[in-house]
């Protein structure tokens, strides 16, 4: 095996077409793997709405290779850090065995996001690491779904997992799959979710075991050193363009599901050259409820963020390395156990982007936008279905509306910031469980005005058929619609209303709340947030006010009048 500068040197000799073809290769095999995962699991929600991401992980710190292009954005960093804390936690790995984890203290997210890690030997040595993620709908916890609003410690939100063997050289160790089934609500759906990003890594690693048979592993491994140090380069040429100095923004989370006052995070980014660090020393302490964030994740959420705006780096550990980010010890961002973090994945992520964002808006508006929906609209519907006689959990997420930018108006629906996740189909949910779509449309009128207007949210209504279940929802945007930039508007805050019985009922935390009982006829009905607007609605083109007239887009809006 090649070292650092053996790689580096020969990989400055490789001619661009074959190093074009290893790039493309490796991230095909993590696509290929994405396909895997996605066509052979059980649940909607990755199998219909793609909550997960393969990659490709280096030796000793667990640095990225390559990710799949169907992925999730957020899981560039958190894997990475997963895959490390790996490293660190096992010596003891062989060819064909799996780990299976989900602790958030460990490089994760929340205990939804179930992560499993493959070491990958070639010709007898241990060459990389193959690693995924699935969001499961239940890891046990109070509420079904995991996303419980009011939890005040991570022993109430499902099983943790710590690093563990699921599979022992090839040979799956059932008695902690029988240990981990039986803390599980749906058990049945579990498994099959479980095979499947085993059956994920074996693909990968056949196809990358292919790849190195073809063009020789030293010459992918100068390939990937080349490419982490052409990564590196554009990032900083980047970063080179926006003018030195020191930029500060906010963001506001609604609350944290248990006490009911808002939480800042607060940012600080300096620019100096081609570096950039952040610091978040001055957000909100340590939360009682569940919207704290692991360090994983809120620093994978600074990598998206810049991945947002400088969308032409190629993702590689080398697009990291002139990103600076200060641990923010002692807030809620920088959550240490036993603090619960069911929200931090879905949720709070998206809120440290949108104040990278508004930050970075005053350095270079010419490059940015206002703040989008930022909200997965997490809802999650458990109960037992008595016309099939069998328990279940439904979790879904939905669009909001991005935010207006330099150059046209936002994205309308546009999925989360996070990620390239889309609701599941309501035909295939109505199939699934007992309920119906009542209603879902555009929420016209829902983008903050500006010279260029926010892209609008959704409207949908879900009506439960018949027995009862249970739902919680953990959402934002509810307190404060998504900001404007340069003088825009808000975009609409997020609406949730629950009718139990005919009585509307409204959640005293607004986008959060859980335990509500449904029978049969109650129904729920959320309104996403449409994104901010950017620049004064006064200058907005005639021809493009005439036109959201036309639409009846703002039939109440005095701006488009």
């Amino acid at each position: 095996m090649l070292n650092h500068q053996q790689a580096a040197k020969l990989g400055q000799s490789i001619d661009p077409v074959t190093l074009t073809v290893i790039e493309k290769g490796l991230q095909q095999v993590c696509s290929e793997m994405d396909l895997v995962h996605e066509k052979t699991s059980f649940s909607p929600v990755i199998s219909e709405a793609f909550d997960r991401s393969n990659g490709i992980y280096g030796l000793g710190d667990g640095r990225m290779i390559a990710q799949g292009e169907l992925g999730l954005p957020i899981f560039l960093g958190v894997m990475q850090e997963t895959t490390r804390c790996v490293i660190e936690a096992r010596d003891d790995l062989e060819d064909g065995d799996v780990i299976l984890v989900n602790d958030p203290y460990l490089g994760g997210t929340h205990l939804m996001d179930v992560k499993m890690v493959r070491p990958f030997y070639y010709r007898g040595k241990l060459w990389c690491y193959l690693s995924n993620t699935g969001h499961w709908p239940d890891t046990g916890g109070m509420v079904p779904g995991g996303f419980n609003s009011t939890a005040t410690e991570i022993h109430q939100e499902g099983l943790r997992i710590p690093p563990v063997k699921l599979v022992r050289r090839g040979r799956m160790e059932d008695d902690l799959v029988q240990m981990v089934l039986a803390n599980i609500r749906v058990a049945e759906e579990r498994i099959g979710d479980i095979k499947a990003q085993i059956a994920a890594l074996t693909a990968g690693a056949r196809r990358l075991t292919a790849l190195l048979d073809r063009y020789g592993q030293d010459v992918v491994e100068a390939a990937i050193a080349e490419l982490e140090r052409r990564s590196e380069r554009m990032m900083r040429a980047h970063i080179d363009t926006i003018p030195d100095g020191t930029y500060e923004a906010s963001a506001f989370m609604d609350s944290d599901g248990v006490v009911n006052e808002p939480l800042e995070i607060a940012v600080s980014v300096k620019v100096d050259g081609s570096d950039i660090e952040f610091d978040f020393s001055r957000s909100s302490p340590p939360c009682q409820g569940p919207l704290n964030s692991v360090w994983a994740t809120t620093l994978s959420a600074v990598y998206v963020a810049l991945k947002h705006i400088f969308p032409d780096v190629p993702m590689n550990a080398g697009c990291f390395e002139p990103i600076v980010v200060h641990k923010p010890l002692g807030t809620f961002i920088h959550a240490e156990y036993p603090r619960p973090v069911a929200g931090c994945a879905a949720e709070v992520s998206q809120r440290v982007m949108e104040a990278v964002f508004l930050a970075l808006a005053k350095a270079i508006p010419d490059r940015l936008f206002a703040a989008p929906a930022g909200t997965s609209g997490n809802l999650s519907l458990g109960g037992h279905d008595p016309e099939t006689g069998e328990n279940y959990i439904m979790y879904y997420f939905s669009g909001g509306g991005y935010g207006g930018w330099w150059n046209g108006d936002g994205l309308t629906n546009g999925c989360s910031t996070i990620g390239i996740s889309k609701s599941q189909p309501v035909e295939i949910l109505e199939q699934r469980y007992p309920l119906l779509f009542e209603s879902y449309a555009l929420r016209e009128g829902s983008g903050g005005a500006g010279r260029f207007r926010g892209g609008f949210g959704v409207s949908y209504k879900l009506r439960l058929l018949r027995g009862h279940g249970k739902a919680s929802f953990l959402m934002e945007h509810g307190r404060f619609g998504p900001p404007g930039i340069l003088g825009g508007e808000a975009g609409a805050p997020n609406r949730i209303s629950i009718s139990q019985k005919g009585r509307a009922i409204e959640p005293e935390h607004i986008s959060k709340g859980e335990d509500f009982v449904l029978g049969p006829g109650d129904t729920i009905e959320v309104n996403t947030p449409g994104g901010g607007g950017y620049g004064l609605q006064a200058e907005r083109d005639s021809e493009a006010n005439a036109d959201d007239r036309l639409q009846a887009y703002y039939p109440d809006h005095a701006g488009a009048a």
